[in-house]
């Protein structure tokens, strides 16, 4: 059971530019990833917007898995800055969790 932190999305927020609310959920981004990543960036952007830190922490493998390639964002309809949301969680990581 993941505890529900109301400030996260904030937080994240302030690492950097953070557009997940833009997502219309439909696909296109992990139809388009050339890593095949299990964990679509629709649910891990509704997992910070939903304050579900831990859900977050729990795939970080995932975040820092990602290329940054851009193929994502480029298909997206939506004009999600995926790549730049996946750096804004990988910010907060490194200062807030790993206090690199």
């Amino acid at each position: 059971m993941s505890l529900v932190n109301p400030v996260f999305v904030d937080e994240v927020k302030r690492s950097g530019e953070f557009n997940a609310n833009a997502c219309m959920n439909c696909g296109v981004c992990s139809a388009v990833c050339p890593m095949g990543i299990e964990l679509l960036p629709r649910k891990l952007f509704r997992y910070v917007l939903l304050g579900l830190q831990d859900k977050v922490l729990e795939n970080r493998e995932t975040v820092y898995s990602c290329l940054l390639c851009g193929m994502c964002e480029a298909n997206c309809p939506a004009g999600v800055n995926i790549a730049e949301n996946v750096r804004s969680l990988r910010y907060y990581m490194n200062k807030k969790v790993f206090k690199i």
